[in-house]
């Protein structure tokens, strides 16, 4: 294939059509009017004393902010903050909910409200509790919180859980784990096991490490980037700048994704106003998009090329990795029409996506929720490793494998030991300090934890942040099991539908807490890309307001339940004393122990490779053959529905629109996909129009739990037999397969049936 050809061989993908509402490219000048729009208004002054203040974004793992100030990111380069970061902060200095307010709805009322609506109601600034047989949540003082908090956590060790999402601080994180394992139990489920789980078993398996190989000062010696299942554009606009540096030096990014997303063709980016702000950056060199789930497939496929163009490393995989025989036979003999048929990517594409990165020197694979939220999301994580290694980039400059993260702290809850699966060094490490085993019985995870609340073997539920509710898919089911614990205890900044929904069946306790710019005490968050940042103190906006911090919560709580064992638990209301013990006890976090004295922010130790040498028993990395997928769709019979039902069943995306954190929605509409309200599903023309459905036609969406109605169709740039609906208000139809090996949901592909 003439290479001169390949250089921009499909930068705009098959399924390319918009509608009329879809910009013609991500970021520009929105982005600007919209920091405008908010940093020039009322609550303009404290917006910036936020953006300024020394401590990291609130938004996604990408976010800059610490001891280099609020704009730098870790390689002291300015100018680095995003508009998701300014829609966080906003939301987290309004001004208090009102005294009143509690008293004057109900939880019927309560229950009426949107996300968006419940965010707007604005920050929390006194605890409340809702008593059993009572409608409306009241005030509580704080002595009768920690008599019941510490009445709950009497109950057994395997009746008591938690849950956890990456808002908040490595301390308060390292603070619940050691808590909840003094207690004797491992019921420690955190946001992650819904997103990106399969990206921790697969590496571990393979290389012995379970984040990102790839730093950012990495990142900017690659040549080409492999960005699957991953809309960055939309949910880490700081990693587009580092792929228009790319770009702009004369390398390569191939995007993966069924739907066509605007920002990943073109950007435009405020931070070089000059060449792009005004008329975009081309991203995309080459734009795939596989059928939902497939994505095993295509990286044979890619593997198959590349076998068969000679550009395979097999010196290095010799060297350097187990296995890789029956990976390289595996991909040669199965047949292009096998991998074509189950992917959906034509053998040319496939081919030119090979060449493109057989014949780069450095190429960093990175890829997100589009892979991991699959019932084979494990095999999708192995299939491109597989690749990576077959092309010898593992363990050289300007290569790696990237997975990409959501929450700004996600991947420091897991470095912690907010898990089910805890390293075996943590153990020992905690084991010493206790001076005694750690529990062996088996922890839950997310999908284990509401299972197991429905079938009634949870007592006791601390939330600290997220939204357990919300993020789970069959929200009967969720609210059904949360409904079945005794006490459940939230600790937030702001209400969310999981407040209103989520209620235990004696006693539901909202706790307010500091965010992470008020807190009394220095912190530290780490980065998608293994780097630590350092928080300074801060002070709350809220006057006259009853908050805590979430290090002192828990510290005194731990000291009712625990005393003095094993350690002061009041003293750690001092954070360095915190710290202090993270340097003792979790691996590469060594420099812990001096930061509060040098201030100086590092990269984890033991976890960026340069060489291809791996912490498994042998020093090599190991290979797994991955089996190809069997993605079927149902019939409209199996939904129940009646033979003479006029639809079309679609394998359904569930994802975020542009204005939304997580399960945080900040406006009801999405201009990127042309979707105007949250009620819509985005479909290919061609499907539609099989069922003899029209745009802007309302339907029914029927999934294996239960049906929205009324929903509006909206004709875009998703391959044919997909649809893409926003979550969490679609979790509600559909309880989907779990990928066994990490338990995670396949939000990814959800047969529904859409019909009038």
């Amino acid at each position: 294939m003439d290479t001169n050809k390949q250089q921009n061989v499909q930068p705009i993908p098959p399924f390319n059509e918009k509608n009329e509402e879809t910009p013609d490219m991500g970021g520009g000048l929105s982005v600007v009017e919209y920091w405008a729009e908010h940093t020039l208004s009322t609550e303009g002054p404290k917006l910036w004393q936020t953006l300024l203040h020394k401590s990291a974004c609130l938004s996604c793992s990408w976010g800059t902010g610490g001891q280099k100030g609020g704009f730098t990111n870790e390689t002291g380069e300015k100018l680095q903050r995003c508009m998701k970061s300014v829609e966080a902060i906003s939301a987290e200095i309004k001004p208090p909910i009102p005294n009143n307010f509690f008293g004057q709805y109900s939880i019927e009322n309560l229950q009426q409200l949107t996300s968006l609506e419940a965010d707007r109601l604005g920050r929390l600034s006194f605890p409340v509790i809702l008593r059993e047989g009572k409608s409306y949540y009241e005030r509580i003082s704080w002595d009768e919180i920690y008599e019941i908090a510490e009445a709950a956590f009497r109950k057994l060790p395997e009746r008591v859980a938690s849950y956890s999402s990456g808002r908040s601080s490595n301390e308060a994180a390292f603070l619940l784990q050691l808590m909840m394992r003094t207690l004797g139990s491992n019921n420690l489920a955190d946001c992650s096991d819904l997103c990106h789980a399969p990206s921790t078993v697969g590496l571990n398996q393979m290389f012995g490490t379970r984040t990102s190989m790839v730093s950012l000062e990495n990142l900017k010696n690659a040549d080409c980037v492999v960005l699957a299942g991953s809309n960055c554009a939309y949910n880490h606009p700081r990693l587009m700048n580092e792929l228009i540096k790319l770009r702009d030096r004369g390398g390569k990014v191939i995007v993966i994704n069924p739907m066509m997303e605007i920002g990943l063709v073109k950007f435009g980016s405020p931070a070089f106003p000059l060449k792009s702000l005004l008329t975009g950056s081309e991203i995309s060199s080459l734009y795939l998009q596989p059928i939902p789930g497939s994505d095993t497939a295509l990286f044979i496929g890619i593997q198959k090329s590349l076998i068969e163009q000679g550009l395979i490393q097999k010196e290095y995989l010799q060297a350097h990795t187990e296995g890789w025989e029956a990976v390289v036979e595996n991909a040669r003999e199965l047949s292009w029409e096998t991998i074509t048929n189950t992917c959906g990517v034509s053998q040319a594409e496939i081919e030119a996506a090979a060449t493109l990165i057989g014949r780069s020197q450095r190429v960093v694979f990175a890829w997100a929720m589009g892979i991991t939220q699959q019932a084979n999301g494990v095999d999708n994580v192995y299939s491109i490793a597989n690749t990576a290694l077959m092309t010898g980039n593992v363990g050289k400059e300007g290569s790696g494998v990237m997975p990409v993260r959501g929450h700004s702290n996600v991947q420091g809850f897991g470095s912690m030991g907010v898990t089910v699966k805890l390293r075996k060094e943590i153990q020992e490490a905690l084991e010493k300090l206790l001076g005694r085993s750690l529990s062996r019985v088996q922890g839950y995870d997310t999908r284990c934890l509401i299972e197991a609340a429905q079938a009634g073997k949870v007592d006791t539920l601390i939330c600290l942040g997220g939204n357990l509710y919300a993020a789970n898919p069959d929200s009967t089911q969720a609210k059904r099991a949360l409904g079945n614990i005794e006490t459940i205890i939230y600790l937030a900044t702001k209400p969310n539908l999981g407040h209103f929904h989520g209620l235990a069946s004696k006693n539901t306790i909202i706790i307010p807490v500091l965010s992470r710019f008020e807190n009394p005490h220095k912190t530290t968050v780490e980065s998608g890309n293994n780097f630590v940042r350092l928080n300074d103190e801060g002070q709350t906006l809220l006057k006259s307001a009853d908050l805590i911090s979430e290090v002192e919560f828990l510290t005194e709580l731990a000291h009712l339940i625990h005393g003095d064992y094993p350690v002061n638990w009041r003293q750690l209301q001092d954070t360095r004393y915190i710290r202090q013990l993270i340097s003792q006890t979790i691996p590469g976090f060594e420099k812990m122990a001096t930061i509060d004295d040098t201030k100086e922010e590092f990269t984890i130790s033991g976890r960026i490779f340069t060489e291809p040498r791996f912490p498994t028993p042998t020093g090599k990395a190991t290979m797994f053959v991955t089996p190809l997928p069997q993605l079927t769709l149902p019939q409209p019979k199996d939904f129940g529905l009646p033979d003479s039902t006029q639809g079309v069943v679609v394998a359904l995306m569930t994802g975020r629109s542009y204005s939304q954190h997580n399960t945080v929605v900040y406006k009801i509409g999405d201009r990127y996909r042309g979707m105007p309200h949250r009620n819509c599903i985005l479909m290919n023309r061609v499907d539609a129009e099989k069922a003899n459905l029209q745009e802007h036609q309302h339907v029914t969406v029927q999934g294996n739990a239960g049906k929205m109605e009324n929903v509006e169709v909206i004709y875009g740039a998703v391959r044919q037999g997909a649809a893409v609906m926003f979550y969490p208000e679609v979790n509600t139809i559909f309880n989907p397969l779990i990928e066994k090996r990490s338990g995670t949901p396949a939000y990814k592909r959800v047969p529904v049936c859409v019909y009038t």
